[in-house]
């Protein structure tokens, strides 16, 4: 699996209650979540987000409360991959369950806003196509490959019947 975007960068420690805040919390429908995704840390990303970017963040990326809103709001936004030096666990799995990849790098600071990433998961590569970089990083196992494939971990399930 091949990802290419731009990238929205970010510091350490984004919560998801800036993510997503919680006064728009009252719907499950994904698109309205994303209608209001990064509002309170980046009010324009809604404006400027094209399917296929890419987040980077800093470290502890979607810390905070434990809601699957904001992975939610990530991914039906159009984001195809968030990269941070680290992850809140619960963030991590919630995007996992979601269907968003998510990807640790430890290189993060050289990549800059605006930058155009190729991502191969199998591989664990992040090419750096505007700096003619390349980032290792831990590929997924091919378990988390399929779940992310089928759209999340209801679907995957669903798949093996």
């Amino acid at each position: 699996m091949i990802s290419k975007g731009f990238v929205h960068k970010y510091a350490d420690n984004v919560d998801t209650d800036v993510i997503i805040p919680a006064r728009y919390l009252n719907t499950a429908n994904h698109q309205e979540l994303a209608s209001h995704c990064m509002a309170d840390i980046d009010a324009d990303f809604v404006n400027r987000v094209k399917p296929g970017d890419i987040i980077v963040g800093g470290y502890n990326f979607g810390c905070g409360s434990s809601r699957e809103h904001a992975p939610i709001a990530i991914k039906a936004s159009g984001i195809s991959c968030v990269v941070a030096k680290s992850f809140a666990r619960i963030f991590y799995r919630n995007a996992i369950n979601v269907g968003l990849p998510i990807l640790e790098c430890a290189e993060t600071d050289r990549i800059a806003a605006e930058d155009e990433l190729e991502i191969d998961f199998a591989g664990g590569v992040i090419k750096n196509l505007t700096k003619n970089e390349s980032y290792q990083t831990e590929p997924f196992p091919e378990f988390i490959q399929n779940i992310i494939a089928t759209g999340g971990w209801l679907n995957y399930l669903n798949s093996l019947k």
